[in-house]
């Protein structure tokens, strides 16, 4: 395999992820553009290309992020209980996030930001993320831990409305939100569609929330909120006409299911949603 093609391989998963440390895909495909100048010009022998890549992705995320956020540069002290192994290191995600994600990674110093998304949205190891941020790999478990309890400290009691829920969920679709996608999704997430919507070009049936996100990642632009049923959901327009209705199932503030519906008899009786409410 080339060069271009060990790079070509790796590009969905590396904009993802530079996606969901920059917040903006658009940035995120800048940031590949300079992955790969560095790829191409280097003389070194990679004996790990995918994990060469997410290092070198992860640091110039890192460095675009200190940009913006500057912080001092500070060591991290620990007690012999705070080095021991957290049981949560092994829990991929915070469920307890979803709709308010891109606002609480904003109060996230960059480390602290990179530490949490590598971890617990895309499951990277301490020891990759300790590389990243040029500390050791007990300070990188620190970083994610001190961040996990930030977010969790800052995401609003209650469980969102499931309007708030639907539209957090397109929003982050529109714009390759990938890591936001993944913590609306409930783990065991699924996908289905009726005979109709097959039979116009949409999946039969997708499991797990990383490959219904996936689905989603820079989709749904031509979707529009609707009611259905009086259920907050959204619709693929086209003309101006629906032509595939979302159909959300929500519950716990996450997304649990999501049917593509086509029938004519549910197209038709579609309400357009606007403003932020449901019935």
């Amino acid at each position: 395999m080339g060069q271009i093609e060990e790079f070509e391989a790796e590009r969905a998963r590396l904009v993802r992820l530079a996606a969901g440390l920059l917040g903006d895909r658009t940035e995120a495909e800048d940031i590949l553009q300079q992955a790969w100048i560095r790829f191409h010009g280097t003389a070194s022998v990679i004996e790990n290309v995918p994990a060469w890549l997410t290092v070198v992705t992860t640091r110039l995320c890192l460095d675009r992020l200190r940009s913006k956020t500057p912080e001092p540069r500070e060591q991290l002290e620990f007690t012999d209980a705070e080095t021991a192994e957290d049981p949560a290191d092994h829990v991929v995600l915070a469920d307890t996030v979803g709709v308010a994600l891109h606002i609480v990674l904003e109060r996230l110093s960059p480390p602290e930001r990179v530490a949490f998304i590598l971890h617990d949205t895309f499951g990277v190891d301490f020891r990759t993320i300790a590389s990243v941020l040029d500390i050791s790999p007990q300070a990188a478990r620190k970083l994610a831990s001190r961040a996990r309890s930030k977010v969790t400290a800052s995401t609003p009691e209650g469980t969102p409305a499931s309007w708030e829920v639907v539209d957090a969920f397109l929003t982050a679709a529109r714009s390759g939100d990938f890591a936001r996608l993944l913590h609306l999704l409930a783990p065991d997430a699924l996908l289905t569609a009726d005979t109709e919507a097959i039979a116009a070009g949409t999946p039969r049936r997708i499991e797990g929330r990383h490959n219904v996100a996936a689905m989603f990642d820079g989709a749904a632009k031509a979707a529009l909120p609707v009611l259905i049923d009086g259920r907050p959901g959204a619709a693929w327009f086209q003309q101006g006409q629906p032509r595939v209705a979302f159909d959300f199932t929500i519950s716990g503030g996450l997304v649990q299911s999501i049917t593509f519906r086509a029938r004519q008899n549910v197209l038709t009786s579609l309400a357009r949603r606007t403003g932020n409410h449901e019935r």
